[in-house]
């Protein structure tokens, strides 16, 4: 799998086992605490919020879960105070990595990244180390079935975004980080389902590697998945 393929990631997402779904939902939890903190418990009012409450029906996450993680979040409810952290790596192979965090405490989160990335013949870098290799932009990947290019083009554009790439896998709307509520607003009321809708690091400069590296970014990839604190990880690999 190319590490820069988003679509990729986005069926081994929804492929999750039940065995996963307690990691799943831990994380969805703190999003949503962290965007009703930031834009308030209504939906209709914050688009980030409303991406994630789609996103937890999906991920079929109790309805009980998705209440207290609100409340949590406009202050309802005691609970742990969480903050959003970006940090930089490399991996094997000169890989760059871009990972964003949400923990209650950085300095484990911090010690936990840099033990899983030394195993693994990479480093934690510094702040703008790798972040060159990347565009910060608003992405939304809309399958095929879900739209014609020219529909979700004419959708898309009037919004604000970019630009509309489509692949064999599907259509990728991407849009500067502050149009994206707009744009995803404008999604939603043509009635246009999305995939995935996040602000992501799209890779700009990919970096090829061989079999043997591939085999031991995937272990990377999947230690990274079990910490809790990581909620995702972009990176610039390009695998045959």
């Amino acid at each position: 799998m190319a590490g820069h393929n988003k679509w990729s990631k986005v069926k081994r997402q929804k492929a999750v086992t039940d065995g996963r779904k307690g990691k799943v939902f831990s994380r969805l939890s703190r999003e949503i605490t962290i965007a009703a903190k930031a834009g308030g418990g209504d939906p209709e009012a914050n688009a980030r919020l409303r991406t994630l409450l789609s996103k937890a029906r999906e991920a079929n996450m109790p309805v009980d879960n998705v209440d207290r993680a609100i409340k949590k979040g406009t202050g309802e409810l005691p609970g742990v105070s969480y903050e959003d952290v970006t940090y930089e790596a490399y991996g094997p192979g000169g890989v760059a990595f871009v990972l964003k965090v949400t923990t209650d405490n950085k300095n484990r989160a911090a010690a936990e990244l840099r033990s899983v990335f030394t195993k693994h013949g990479g480093n934690l870098a510094g702040s703008g180390a790798v972040m060159f290799q990347f565009l910060h932009a608003g992405q939304f990947l809309v399958a095929k079935e879900n739209a014609t290019e020219d529909r979700l083009m004419e959708v898309a554009i009037e919004a604000g975004a970019d630009d509309v790439i489509t692949t064999d896998d599907g259509h990728e709307v991407r849009c500067d980080v502050h149009v994206f509520d707009k744009v995803l607003h404008a999604l939603e009321a043509a009635g246009l389902k999305t995939e995935s809708a996040e602000i992501a690091y799209i890779p700009t400069t990919l970096v090829p590697v061989d079999a043997r590296a591939a085999d031991t970014l995937a272990a990377l990839h999947d230690l990274l998945d079990e910490l809790d604190d990581v909620q995702h990880v972009f990176s610039n690999e390009e695998t045959a």
